[in-house]
């Protein structure tokens, strides 16, 4: 600050030789007058696109270990510019009338179960070092969804890669046929507010293949994620998928494809995720989410030593 003064007493005084030496008389020149411009408002900056598979303990054959998922995480990413590799990562699956968590715990709450070992925790740190993503899905079942949210935050939460946790609406509150229960408003509000409570960054998703299965209005918080499949082509995917982005916008979409079901169609394309990728993101403009689905990755990012 004296360095500052000192400054700014100096240039007043040249300002006022300068001036004595331009005019005769003994009036100083006028010190400028400046206005000050608004700088623009900080735009809000848009949630980058985040590309990858999702994964489950029954869906690929055999499971080649961290790397390998890291690796088709990187491999997905890559396809589309700035995209960061993503995953959705099950962590509770659906037995009986609730849910298995992969790891250990306890709870007084009923249908929440857990595993001996951890599943979780390589994959989550690998995906911290490369500064990538992960959603935690649950199956829930009859399981409270807003306990479920607490546990694997607070296990997991410490992990930089976790941005959230999903919950797959064909499970909730249902234990034979994977159709769920409708989420109303409140109930939505409810699991936002529970995931928020362990930081603000942290979203939830909802998937389903069903619009009417989502809240009517809440939006704030979460990403919608569809996972439709049995479609006849990559036309008729984007024409359903379409819909779906519409019927959300602009709240943030994703897409789960790769399925058996529409194999016949997509094989024949030179680079199946890729082009899928590429033609929604072109359709849907509010897409955040592209994930091959653990179905069939293995045949489309084959392991270098798979049996």
């Amino acid at each position: 600050m004296y360095k500052t003064t000192q400054r700014l007493c100096l240039l007043v005084i040249l300002l006022t030789a300068v001036g004595c030496q331009n005019h005769p008389t003994s009036e100083a020149a006028p010190i400028p007058q400046f206005t000050a411009t608004p700088l623009p408002p900080t735009a809000t900056p848009e949630p980058p696109l985040g590309a990858g598979f999702r994964y489950s303990s029954y869906g690929p054959w055999y499971d080649p270990g961290p790397a390998y998922w890291a690796g088709v995480g990187q491999q997905m990413a890559g396809y589309f510019p700035g995209a960061v590799p993503q995953t959705i990562w099950i962590v509770g699956t659906v037995s009986g009338q609730g849910t298995v968590l992969n790891f250990p715990g306890e709870t007084t709450q009923p249908y929440i179960y857990f595993t001996s070992k951890d599943k979780n925790e390589a994959v989550l740190t690998l995906f911290d070092d490369m500064g990538g993503q992960v959603w935690l899905q649950v199956e829930p079942g009859k399981a409270d969804v807003v306990e479920l949210i607490h546990i694997l935050l607070a296990r997991y939460g410490r992990h930089p890669s976790v941005i959230g946790v999903g919950i797959d609406v064909e499970w909730y509150g249902a234990t034979g046929t994977p159709e769920g229960i409708p989420v109303t408003d409140e109930v939505a509000r409810q699991w936002v507010e529970a995931a928020r409570a362990h930081g603000p960054q942290y979203q939830i998703f909802l998937k389903h293949w069903l619009p009417e299965f989502m809240p009517p209005t809440v939006r704030d918080g979460i990403v919608f994620v569809d996972d439709s499949q049995g479609l006849g082509s990559l036309e008729e995917m984007v024409t359903e998928f379409t819909a779906w982005g519409a019927a959300f916008a602009p709240a943030p979409v994703a897409f789960q494809f790769g399925y058996e079901s529409d194999k016949p169609w997509w094989r024949k394309l030179e680079n199946p995720p890729a082009e899928i990728g590429a033609a929604l993101l072109t359709a849907v403009p509010n897409t955040t989410g592209l994930y091959w689905v653990d179905f069939t990755v293995l045949e489309v990012f084959p392991p270098k030593d798979q049996p």
